[in-house]
């Protein structure tokens, strides 16, 4: 099952955590220091928060959950094919999970991802794993940025 993301910029993670709980009927999937997820089964939707990370209210990006690195792959091939640019699949420690993702921009500079995620991590930041080595990955195609906005990650 595929999902729709949203994630906000939130002035207050407490009290977004507290109305969003009550909004949907349901507890985050997972919360750290300035960050909260929600996997919300009905309506189907990642629902993630950001502290701190930009204008409050405003939309941090968008996203598309899907079950397969598979899923990534044929999703970052027909994009391509279209003749969007993006930043091509990685597999990254970002928004504290490991994941298999790709970006794009939209024409109004919205920020998209089309991920899944594999696991658990530590790291807020978007970073790129090589092999043995991990560095911060571009998520606007020029330079590395932190996706949560975070001043104290490699990606600042």
């Amino acid at each position: 099952m595929s999902r729709l993301q949203l994630a906000l910029n939130v002035d207050d993670l407490d009290e977004a955590i507290a109305f969003y709980s009550k909004m949907f009927g349901a507890e985050p999937f997972k919360s750290r220091p300035g960050y909260a997820n929600f996997a919300i089964a009905d309506p189907p939707l990642k629902l993630v928060l950001f502290e701190g990370a930009g204008e409050t209210g405003s939309i941090n990006h968008l996203g598309v959950e899907v079950e397969t690195k598979e899923e990534v792959s044929e999703a970052e091939a027909r994009l391509v094919a279209e003749g969007l640019d993006t930043t091509g699949v990685a597999d990254t420690l970002c928004c504290y999970a490991q994941k298999t993702e790709t970006w794009l921009d939209g024409p109004d500079g919205t920020r998209w991802e089309w991920y899944v995620r594999n696991g658990d991590s530590e790291s807020l930041a978007n970073i790129v794993i090589e092999g043995d080595q991990q560095c911060c990955a571009p998520t606007d195609g020029l330079e590395p940025v932190s996706v949560g906005g975070s001043d104290d990650s490699c990606c600042s």
